[in-house]
């Protein structure tokens, strides 16, 4: 930009806003209904929140993970109770979901391996994808072919047809 302006052809902005004279001697009603929503309902509520802010600031509480109490299995609620039937539910849903972040980080950490050795990870990746082996096989015995919406009573008949499977087995190699 050359060192003589022309300020005919950029002009600066005025230096101060000017106020609009008014032309009536009416309140403006937006403003009086803005005035009257801080004053009766903004004020008394803020004035609120932060008085539990202050008190909650005392005693500050660290909120990492949720814990829950474990809860019977779905096997140990009598008959009817249908409280203990919801718990047991939310709890193998709680286990599922725990279950389903061990294998993604089995998995992770095996991709991890892989992309660490390059082509020596056969045999310097040997234990983490023995362990993924059984990590899938054991979430697959206990969750596999429930579909998505699967529930603590299917997977327990799963098992209990799977025991019986096992059990029926053992006989027949017991009787040969």
């Amino acid at each position: 930009m050359p060192e003589d302006r022309d300020w005919d052809a950029y002009k600066v902005p005025p230096t101060r806003t000017p106020v609009s004279e008014r032309t009536t001697s009416v309140p403006n009603p937006v403003t009086f209904f803005q005035n009257a929503l801080r004053y009766v309902i903004d004020s008394p509520i803020t004035f609120v929140r932060e008085w539990i802010e202050r008190r909650q600031a005392k005693n500050k509480f660290y909120y990492y993970h949720q814990k829950f109490p474990r809860v019977p299995d779905l096997s140990e609620c009598l008959e009817g109770d249908y409280l203990c039937y919801y718990e047991a539910e939310a709890q193998w849903r709680r286990d599922r979901m725990v279950d389903q972040e061990i294998v993604a980080i089995v998995r992770e950490r095996v991709a991890a391996c892989k992309q660490r050795e390059g082509p020596n990870q056969f045999q310097n990746c040997a234990k983490e994808m023995e362990l993924l082996a059984q990590v899938t096989k054991a979430y697959q015995d206990r969750y596999g072919e429930l579909g998505f919406h699967g529930s603590a009573r299917t997977c327990l008949m799963k098992q209990k047809h799977r025991m019986m499977e096992e059990r029926k087995a053992a006989q027949e190699k017991e009787s040969e």
